[in-house]
Parts: structure tokens; C-alpha cells; sequence
């Protein structure tokens, strides 16, 4: 018999004295552990008492969710061209900085409306709904695996299993070649938290120069046999629009790269914060349990009942926590006079828990409609893959929990430690 892991060692309870006192010295730059483990207090004590923070850098913080839409409905005035930003950070020419400042989420039209229009029309409504089967085929087989093993680890062995997949079959990546995506996407996404230490943009910079050298070889032979481009997103990418302008080399293969990270780290995440969070909140596990069960085999029903639910957990526990953006001329935010070049960064984590357009925030309700939460961001650059992040959460969570109702954590979760991506490393669990 395993040993049942307490609740409150999975996020940590914070003082509000603790909360203010961060909240009072708050700086991207030097945040300490306990905040990388329980946030939201800061949030909801910066929220409270200085919504749009000036930092030490004379950049700002914003947490409130109507200054957060405000930013993003006027795409004309906050830019997420990032060069300005990154020359200092990786040096310019460096191949951290040549992937971010070419990669789809990280540029203003018109390469972002180019690219995303090609991104788009590979993942329409009918083109997700196929891939439900082969999704579900995908989760069931892990479910196998871990019945046979009595257990393994919630995010190795099946959150990051899922969307390396699903984007891999996207991008017709082989299965024998998928083995070093996650380890590349977690080295190059972790050079984006505020403080990167010299080691960390290494490898950063060798996988990004490792993936690109893979990618050359797979758009090489995508181009002697191409795919179907209603389903393949790197035949579409490789052939743009019938008789529009073609996306560069540097533009497809960083790109690429774009896509197999987004996909994957945020997909992971939502999977998994999902699980840890039922395992924090055994109310609401029994809650869905129940919902589920009282759905029966009616399948639109339990369409919902997950749906809602995986909106909740983004809301509830963002698997992308901030976001930047640059001031193109002076502005006011949230009453806030901000100069031209002013550097900002939305906190979603924090204006997912604003009590000023959600209801009891701080708690997880698993039946919250309507659920307006901003982890797929807002406006221009929402995520193009939104309905396929939701497609795999609501399989892979569903399945899950009617394969294993009584899972349950054997060792205290290992979370990411990274401030803009929030998840967990690790998460032993057994199902006897």
C-alpha cells in the first residue's frame, strides 16, 4: 500500500502577510520559492493594491482581467514583436533570439496573419473532429500501460505523452524521431522565464539548432512527398496559399518549431495541473465523478460535463501565466499613463482569479458557465490551437478518470519551477 500524499503539499498555503510582503517588492528578476509554488495570493495582493506595477525595471505588471482585454483587443498599440526586447536577453543573431523573433505568437502581421491563416486551415472544426478516434486510441493505450504497471507518473508516462503525439502526427513527424521533442521544447520555452542563467540559454541555444537541423531534413523530404494539406500542417506551411506569398525557409522551419513547443507545453500542463487539482480537491473529483455517472452514455452530455471542466482548470490554474507585450506609443492602462516602448506583461494566471468577472475565483467549480478565462489569451493572437488543446484535455482527463477513478499520488508532485509556464515535472501516482 502507497502512502497518501496531504493536499496542502501540493500547493502550499501562503500567509497574507507573506503575500503582501512579496506583493511590496514584487520583481520578475527575484522571485522566491514560495511564490513559484502558490502565486495567487501576490496576484490577488498586487490586483488589490497595485494593479498596473511599475518594476524595478520600469516595466509593468498588469493583473486585473479588463486592463488584460484592453491590451489585447488593441493589437495597433501593444506589440508582440519581440527584437527589442530579446537582442539584450540572447544577443541578437543567436539562435534563441532568431527562433523567438520569427515564431508565430511573438510577431505582429503581416507574418502573423500570414502564418496563422496556414496554421488555421489545418486545424478546422471537421479536421479536429477527426482526430477524436486516433486521440482516443492514443490515451487508451497509455491507460493500458499504466494498469499493467499499477501506476507510473502522471505527467512522464501520460500528460507529455499526448500532445508530443498529436503534434507530431500534425507535423508528420516519424514516431522513431519524436523521442527528443520534449526535452527541446522544455529548453527552449524555459529561456523565455524573466531570469535565464547562462546554462539554461545554452541548451536553449543548442536545441533550437538541433531541432532546426532535424526540421531540415523532415521539410527536405516533406517537399519530395507532400502530404495532405487539408490535414498536414507542414505540407500546408511548405505550400502557403494557391497563388499567395510563401512563407520564407527561416519563417517555415521556425515555425515548425513554434508549433511542436506550443502544442506541447501547454497541452502537458493542462493535463496535468488537471489531475494534481482533483488530487488537491477530492470535493470536486467526487463532484465530477458524479456528473459523469449521471451522464451516462450520453455523449454530448459528458461532452459538456468535460468541457466545462477543462475550462475550469485553465481558468483555475493557467498553464501560461504571463504574456508581454510593447507600448508603440504613449498609452494609459487601467488609469495608468504608460511611455512609448513601455515593455508589459499581462499576468493570466492573476486576472483568471479577478473577482471582478468571476464568481468565488479562489474556488475550483468544475460547472462554471460562463467561464471567460484568458489562458488562450485574446484577440489576434488567441491560440489557433485552442480546440485542439481542449479536444485532448477533455480525452485524455475523461478516459483517464473512468480507467482510474481511485488514483492517487504515492510522492509529493515536483512542480516546474518557472514562473511563466506552470505545471509539474513529476507526479508518482498509484491506482490500487
Amino acid at each position: 500500500m502507497h502512502p497518501t500524499i496531504a493536499p496542502h503539499t501540493i500547493t502550499p498555503a501562503m500567509t497574507p502577510e507573506r503575500a503582501q510582503a512579496i506583493a511590496a517588492s514584487f520583481d520578475l528578476r527575484t522571485l522566491p520559492a514560495d511564490f513559484l509554488a502558490n502565486p495567487y495570493p501576490v496576484y490577488a495582493a498586487l490586483r488589490e493594491t497595485d494593479p498596473v506595477r511599475r518594476m524595478p525595471d520600469s516595466s509593468y505588471f498588469l493583473t486585473r482581467y479588463a486592463d488584460l482585454v484592453a491590451v489585447y483587443r488593441d493589437a495597433a498599440t501593444f506589440s508582440s514583436d519581440k527584437h527589442v526586447e530579446f537582442a539584450p536577453k540572447y544577443g541578437a543573431g543567436s539562435p534563441l533570439f532568431e527562433h523567438h523573433t520569427n515564431s508565430l505568437v511573438f510577431n505582429d502581421p503581416p507574418l502573423h496573419t500570414r502564418v496563422r491563416k496556414l496554421i488555421m486551415g489545418a486545424l478546422t472544426r471537421r479536421a479536429i473532429a477527426d482526430m477524436e478516434p486516433g486521440l482516443a486510441q492514443l490515451v487508451d493505450s497509455l491507460l493500458d500501460r499504466l494498469a499493467e504497471q499499477g501506476g507510473g507518473d502522471l505527467i512522464e508516462d501520460f500528460a507529455s505523452a499526448i500532445p508530443v503525439d498529436i503534434i507530431g502526427n500534425l507535423l508528420g513527424v516519424p514516431h522513431p524521431d519524436r523521442g527528443p521533442l520534449r526535452a527541446w521544447s522544455l529548453a527552449i520555452l524555459g529561456a523565455l522565464e524573466p531570469v535565464v542563467s547562462p546554462e539554461q540559454q545554452a541548451l536553449g541555444n543548442q536545441s533550437v539548432t538541433d531541432m532546426l537541423d532535424y526540421l531540415r531534413t523532415l521539410v527536405a523530404a516533406r517537399r519530395r512527398q507532400p502530404g495532405d494539406p487539408e490535414r498536414d500542417v507542414l505540407t500546408r506551411l511548405i505550400q502557403g496559399e494557391a497563388g499567395g506569398e510563401q512563407l520564407s525557409e527561416v519563417e517555415l522551419l521556425q515555425n515548425c518549431i513554434f508549433l511542436l513547443n506550443a502544442g506541447h507545453e501547454t497541452t502537458t500542463n493542462l493535463i496535468g495541473n488537471g489531475l494534481l487539482v482533483l488530487q488537491e480537491y477530492p470535493a470536486a473529483q467526487a463532484q465530477l465523478r458524479q456528473a459523469l455517472q449521471h451522464a451516462g452514455r450520453d455523449a454530448l452530455a459528458q461532452e459538456t460535463v468535460l468541457t466545462r471542466a477543462v475550462d475550469e482548470f485553465l481558468r483555475f490554474e493557467s498553464s501560461n501565466q504571463l504574456g508581454n507585450r510593447r507600448a508603440l506609443c504613449a498609452t494609459t492602462v487601467g488609469g495608468v499613463d504608460l511611455p512609448a516602448g513601455a515593455l508589459v506583461t499581462l499576468c493570466i494566471g492573476a486576472a483568471n482569479r479577478d473577482p471582478a468577472l468571476f464568481q468565488n475565483p479562489e474556488t475550483l467549480d468544475l460547472t462554471r458557465e460562463p467561464n471567460k478565462h484568458l489562458a488562450f489569451g485574446f484577440g489576434i493572437h488567441q491560440c489557433a490551437g485552442l480546440s485542439l488543446a481542449r479536444l485532448e484535455g477533455r480525452i485524455a482527463l475523461g478516459r483517464f478518470l473512468q480507467r482510474f477513478p481511485n488514483y492517487r499520488l504515492t510522492q509529493a508532485p515536483v512542480r516546474g519551477g518557472r514562473a511563466r509556464f506552470r505545471g509539474f515535472l513529476n507526479a508518482p501516482f498509484s491506482i490500487d
